[in-house]
């Protein structure tokens, strides 16, 4: 791999780092201010708002641009949001701007693998950045957690600067001061990524023409008879997993009596799971056996259901780990198939905006009905079985789905998944 490879690996590390540490901890400030259940909630569709509302605009961003340039001035924008949540700005709003600086930050991320490697070490260098991202998961919620515990907290309270008030009087604010040096340092690295060589692509002068050609995109996805059904399979996963972070909080919290500090573990124990299901998954699964994972997601919605009935933390380590699981083994062929099915139609890069956009949307959509329901006065246990329900019922449709298209279009079915498997033994 070429060193630059190593530096983007870091900074991108470093930034997902401090998003997920920054959650727990956004959290963790609207539950001591004494906000009301559905602000908490509202977080997670908050921060994906501007991947919703920017999804045709990003990827022209970043090939306007060298990118690490424009991953430089995403990190920045999360540095701007992390300072506004420490001013009188309702911290939701503030969330939202840490959103905006992941939204352009994503196409950036991915796009300047392409133009830095040569297509033998693309496979092996998304592994290396889809393991370190579940790491940074992983490590990012129980760094958040113990940032607001009572002995980091109390140390982080403690430690004074020199002829500085920094005004940091509670420990979610002392976090947030942290993970601004986090965002700066993954920022730093960002400005020591090389240049790739590759001419940046104008970008029109008014984006709107942007519109008809990612408009086209979309639609050319969800009319292909194996490409709707992975997209909706993955949409629907990430949809639930975007969720689920904040979910695994409220139940730990509701049925185990946990603070922020404690319940954010769990939700590190739900990333284990998924590693776990991914690794599996590409050891065992091959493209053209994709849509057969479709009932894991049915599994999926009813053991969020089944959160209710736990309420030892002994049981609940493994469970979440097994519902983790069931997501890695699920969406890894889901995804693979998609991007097949996306490249072929339209390339990779439009693909992959395509994808973010229904992705988040969902994020966005499921996020808003849970942030409802509880703003309505449903518990967090009530809360979660509706989730839950609505995630299989879903699951359930799109399955009937493809079988509608086994029996309506065989012969168009069997000639995508022989192009699947052709290129799976061969690419």
């Amino acid at each position: 791999m070429k060193r630059g490879f190593y530096t983007i690996m870091t900074a991108q590390f470093f930034s997902s780092l401090a998003d997920n540490a920054l959650f727990v901890v956004a959290v963790e400030l609207l539950r001591s201010s004494h906000a009301p259940e559905w602000q908490r909630t509202a977080l997670v569709p908050m921060f994906a708002l501007f991947y919703v509302v920017l999804a045709p605009f990003v990827g022209a961003f970043a090939d306007a641009k060298p990118k690490g340039r424009v991953m430089f001035i995403s990190n920045a924008i999360k540095v701007v949001g992390c300072l506004l949540m420490l001013t009188p700005m309702h911290p939701l709003l503030a969330f939202s701007i840490v959103g905006l600086g992941a939204a352009s930050y994503s196409p950036a991320k991915y796009g300047i693998l392409t133009e830095l490697l040569p297509p033998s070490q693309l496979v092996k260098a998304n592994g290396w950045i889809e393991g370190l991202t579940i790491a940074s998961i992983i490590l990012g919620v129980v760094l958040g957690g113990q940032m607001v515990g009572p002995a980091v907290s109390g140390w982080l309270l403690g430690f004074d600067l020199p002829l500085v008030d920094t005004g940091l009087d509670t420990p979610a604010e002392a976090a947030i001061g942290c993970l601004v040096l986090v965002y700066a340092l993954a920022a730093w690295f960002n400005t020591r990524i090389p240049l790739t060589g590759v001419a940046p692509r104008h970008m029109p002068s008014n984006p709107l023409a942007l519109l008809p050609d990612f408009w086209t995109c979309n639609n050319r996805l969800w009319s292909d008879r194996l490409g709707q059904i992975s997209l909706a399979t993955t949409t629907l996963f990430w949809g639930v997993s975007g969720n689920l972070r904040y979910i695994v909080l409220a139940w730990a919290a509701a049925a185990l009596g946990y603070g922020t500090t404690q319940a954010s573990s769990l939700v590190g124990v739900v990333a284990i799971g998924t590693a776990i299901g991914a690794v599996a998954a590409s050891m065992r699964m091959r493209l053209d056996q994709a849509t057969r994972v479709m009932p894991l997601g049915i599994g999926m919605g009813l053991l969020v259901v089944l959160m209710n009935v736990i309420d030892n933390v002994w049981v609940a380590a493994p469970f979440l780990i097994l519902l983790g699981a069931l997501g890695g083994f699920l969406v890894v062929p889901m995804n693979a198939l998609l991007q097949h099915r996306g490249h072929n139609l339209m390339g990779a890069g439009r693909s992959i905006a395509v994808q973010n956009f229904n992705e988040q949307a969902c994020i966005l959509v499921l996020g808003g009905l849970y942030s409802y329901s509880t703003s309505v006065g449903l518990s967090a246990f009530g809360a979660i079985t509706a989730f839950g329900l609505v995630v299989a019922a879903a699951m359930w449709l799109i399955q009937r789905w493809h079988a509608r298209n086994q029996r309506e279009h065989p012969h168009e079915l069997q000639r995508l998944l022989e192009i699947a498997r052709r290129d799976d033994l061969h690419g």
